[in-house]
């Protein structure tokens, strides 16, 4: 129909004409509320953003004389932050006479580093902030080869079976010396 009788019919009935597809020919039109259908979008995008998971980055701090189980507890939650696919940001607080022995900090960051060499990689290098040693750390992306489990081998090419025999019983009344 004309655009004039489609805006006409969409004022009688208190709604918009919206132009939904300008390049078509003729060009398509709905009669809507144009409020509600705008409220009704934003609603939609607020859903959408909701269930985004965002790539939020994580921080663990240290201190440079932390005992070696305190340490592993903070390399496995630095661990459990990447296997979530968060980036972490590990830190390590110098204060007052620590300072002098900053070589310390940075060996704790050396071995950090290496052990998360399997699951993550050093997204930022260890540099000094001010009092703090802080690295970023960001998790691996799996390949479709490291993602399947490796496949078991042919039952041809695996190793025979050897039965071990059971060791004998213990004869009663003589010492099994």
């Amino acid at each position: 129909m004309a655009p004039f009788e489609a805006l006409k019919i969409a004022r009688g009935h208190g709604l918009d004409l919206v132009e939904v597809a300008p390049q078509a020919n003729p060009p398509v039109c709905r009669i809507i509320n144009y409020g509600k259908y705008l409220y009704q979008q934003s609603k939609r995008e607020h859903e959408a953003r909701k269930h985004q998971k965002a790539a939020g980055l994580k921080e663990v701090k240290m201190r440079p004389r932390i005992s070696v189980h305190d340490f592993e507890t903070k390399r496995n939650r630095i661990i459990e932050f990447m296997q979530e696919g968060a980036k972490v940001k590990a830190s390590i607080t110098f204060r007052g006479r620590e300072n002098a022995h900053r070589d310390l900090g940075w060996e704790m960051m050396r071995r950090l580093t290496e052990e998360l060499a399997e699951i993550g990689q050093l997204e930022i290098g260890p540099r000094m902030e001010g009092p703090n040693l802080s690295a970023i750390f960001s998790p691996k992306k799996l390949t479709t080869k490291s993602a399947r489990p490796p496949r078991p081998a042919a039952q041809d090419q695996q190793q025979p079976h050897v039965p071990v025999p059971p060791k004998p019983a213990p004869v009663p009344g003589t010492s099994g010396g």
